[in-house]
């Protein structure tokens, strides 16, 4: 799959994006981000907020973030590294990867049940330690324990990642997911209010975001089995800047 990197880049933001409009994952923000704060409900959706309390959700957040990268790029490293060491046999690599992608995108679309993977997999924490180190180990946990939220998707980033055959390529591709989960999530934390007024209004479409999600995870596996993704990629080269390929 060699020059599919910024394509697989760009898919992996995608997917963070997706990850985090997912039904499990949207819904629980206001409680991820009172939790991780170390704030209540009430102090973190009143209609006026103290500056201590902005500070703690903005910096606690952040910390939250970091933690969540870390585990999401450590994740993907020997991935990658083992993706480079088979460069002789990315193709083979392409086929099955895509047909697990495709199976995963069956899942997330709501087409096909797995049950190990309907179980939610995380750490209660009942009372997470003190202060932006706490929020920071909280996001560790978030990235390794809750398996449904982030599983389907993460693992057809994982599985890419082992396919481009370049571990810098597989690294930058998790840290793309890693900022495609935290835009949104910073954003949020940064205009709480208004993030709930929309999710009110659009809670509804929920559903439709799963489905779109399998549909796009179906859509990226039918390109690697029929290689038809490293094509893409070759024609998605035209349009990067030097600058930004030499580092893909």
């Amino acid at each position: 799959m060699e020059g599919a990197g910024n394509l697989s880049v760009l898919v992996a933001m995608l997917a963070g994006l997706l990850s985090f409009l997912s039904p499990c994952t949207l819904p629980l923000f206001p409680s991820y981000l009172s939790f991780v704060a170390g704030v209540s409900y009430d102090e973190l959706t009143g209609a006026v907020r103290s500056a201590r309390t902005r500070r703690a959700v903005l910096f606690s957040s952040l910390c939250f973030i970091a933690g969540f990268s870390l585990a999401f790029v450590a994740l993907g490293l020997p991935f990658s590294i083992l993706g480079q060491a088979l460069a002789t046999h990315q193709r083979a690599i392409g086929m099955v990867g895509g047909a697990f992608i495709i199976v995963m995108g069956l899942y997330v679309a709501g087409w096909l049940r797995i049950p190990f993977l309907m179980r939610y997999w995380k750490v209660e924490l009942k009372a997470r330690p003190a202060g932006y180190v706490g929020a920071f180990l909280a996001g560790l946990t978030f990235a390794v324990a809750w398996t449904p939220c982030v599983g389907p998707i993460l693992g057809m980033i994982l599985t890419l990642a082992g396919a481009v055959g370049k571990a810098s390529t597989g690294m930058l591709m998790l840290f793309a997911y890693s900022m495609g989960l935290a835009i949104p999530f910073f954003l949020g934390a940064l205009a709480l209010n208004r993030f709930l007024t929309l999710f009110d209004r659009y809670k509804g479409f929920l559903p439709v975001i799963s489905t779109v999600s399998g549909l796009l995870m179906m859509a990226v596996g039918g390109l690697l089995v029929t290689d038809y993704f490293t094509i893409l990629a070759r024609m998605a080269l035209e349009f990067t800047p030097a600058w930004l390929y030499k580092y893909l």
